[in-house]
């Protein structure tokens, strides 16, 4: 696989080259949910899933914001997850009219079954490289997680 590489797009002169890392994310991303698993669930259903697992319980309005998904896209989605048993709705105790949908543990499992999953098929290709590869990798995962949580503090997703 080749990556293009362009020399005016490093960033301040520290050598990240953010063509190289996007396509990189890119590509990586297809390769990653593309990873046999067990349960076929389409991508919108587990994005929302671990939204609510990882950022809380959310009105529907928030949801379909974060998703960027339509509202009516939204609420027909959440009631064929309540009725699978995988969130739930419970009043918004800020609002009495307003309803906050749950991730349930069953929802939780989803997610986690999901990674556990793709992690074992993801351990013999990372045996396989060298130990700086494994090293640079791991060295790399605080950066990524920063840049996840600028991204959603920027987009306003981060749960305050």
């Amino acid at each position: 696989m080749r990556y293009i590489s362009s020399v005016t797009d490093h960033h301040q002169g520290d050598g990240l080259d953010i063509e190289t890392l996007t396509t990189t994310i890119e590509f990586f991303n297809r390769f990653y949910i593309r990873l046999p698993v067990a349960q076929k669930l389409p991508f919108t259903t587990l994005s929302v899933l671990d939204t609510l697992a990882f950022g809380g319980p959310v009105r529907l309005t928030e949801l379909a914001r974060r998703e960027q998904l339509s509202q009516p896209g939204v609420t027909q989605l959440v009631n064929r997850l309540e009725q699978d048993g995988l969130v739930e709705r419970r009043p918004d105790p800020d609002d009495g009219r307003a309803v906050l949908v749950h991730v349930t543990d069953a929802g939780r499992r989803v997610g986690e079954d999901r990674r556990a999953e793709r992690g074992t098929h993801l351990r013999p290709l990372i045996e396989e490289l060298t130990s700086d590869q494994r090293r640079a990798i791991a060295q790399a995962l605080p950066a990524m997680t920063r840049l996840v949580e600028l991204g959603q503090q920027q987009r306003g997703t981060v749960r305050t």
